[in-house]
């Protein structure tokens, strides 16, 4: 009788533990045709960069990359959770994967509790996360910011990163603070940080970063949303070898969405200052699927594309 009542104690325990614990399979899948001209910078895990029109995915004129994760999280009791999120980029040409390392595009592990999160390992940078938080497109392939100035001068990942956000309900404060030690970075140690306020319809951050033998690079932009229409403007220095300013503005006619972004150089060390510009148009078909085209201009370079997207 008392090893019955051990073993159901023991299954009911057990219970307990698995219902404080979830994990998530998601991904996006994106493929469209486009025409990506040779010799633009930017994204092309398919080889899509040949100036012809083609089917594309992962590449610059996708609205973002196919990709599939996993996450989860435990709850630790007290107010702590662990979560880890391993995702991989998906090549949809193929079906191959568009990096060397299969959890490229995420493989890290975090703590959290009232007093933030603090995460390890393979992750979004925070000039990443500052630059989405006002940008236009939400940090699209195609993101006329980020094919100009990337984010801060910076990529969206980092290898080995430690970082701390703080936690909500800062009257719309959060702050973001990344590093990578110097043996993790070829010798050169790494800082990246954001503060970002969000509150109601105003949105703004600033971003920068910086490793050794190399400026600082930053980016300051913010928008306001008037229901209708939303409003953004940014100035971006990437590390001083590029700087210049972005304005544009996103206008939604119920399930139907036109954004125009226009970024202007006022530095490049290349010697030319370019205007590069974008123009998309988006149709939710429901909340997790869209069609979307685009065409944009960077560095004397035509680009466009035309897709569907749909996040599961």
């Amino acid at each position: 009788m008392k090893k019955s009542l051990l073993v159901l104690a023991a299954l009911a325990a057990s219970g307990a533990a698995m219902a404080q614990s979830s994990v998530t399979l998601y991904g996006v899948a994106d493929a469209g045709i486009g025409k990506i001209e040779l010799g633009s910078s930017g994204r092309s895990p398919g080889n899509d960069a040949s100036n012809q029109t083609e089917f594309i995915s992962g590449s610059k004129m996708n609205n973002g990359d196919s990709r599939i994760g996993v996450r989860g999280v435990e709850d630790l009791g007290g107010g702590l959770k662990m979560s880890f999120n391993f995702e991989s980029g998906l090549d949809m040409d193929s079906g191959a994967s568009t990096t060397s390392a299969f959890w490229a595009r995420q493989a890290n592990l975090s703590l959290g509790g009232t007093w933030g999160t603090f995460k390890m390992g393979r992750a979004s940078t925070p000039s990443y996360n500052g630059v989405a938080a006002w940008e236009l497109t939400g940090g699209a392939n195609y993101s006329v910011v980020a094919n100009t100035y990337n984010y801060a001068g910076s990529g969206s990942r980092n290898n080995s990163q430690f970082s701390y956000k703080t936690p909500g309900g800062l009257g719309g404060f959060s702050a973001e603070l990344g590093y990578v030690t110097k043996a993790d970075n070829a010798d050169r140690a790494k800082w990246d940080l954001n503060l970002i306020y969000a509150n109601g319809p105003i949105t703004a951050a600033f971003a920068a970063n910086k490793q050794k033998d190399e400026k600082t690079g930053y980016s300051l932009g913010a928008k306001y949303n008037f229901g209708s229409f939303v409003l953004a403007a940014s100035y971006n220095d990437a590390h001083q070898l590029r700087r210049g300013f972005s304005v544009g503005g996103t206008a939604k006619f119920g399930a139907f969405s036109v954004t125009a972004d226009i970024a202007r150089d006022t530095k490049n060390v290349s010697g030319k200052k370019y205007t590069n510009f974008l123009l998309e148009g988006k149709y939710a078909l429901s909340k997790r699927t869209f069609v979307y085209v685009a065409g944009l201009r960077v560095d004397s370079t035509n680009n466009y594309g035309i897709g569907v997207r749909h996040n599961f």
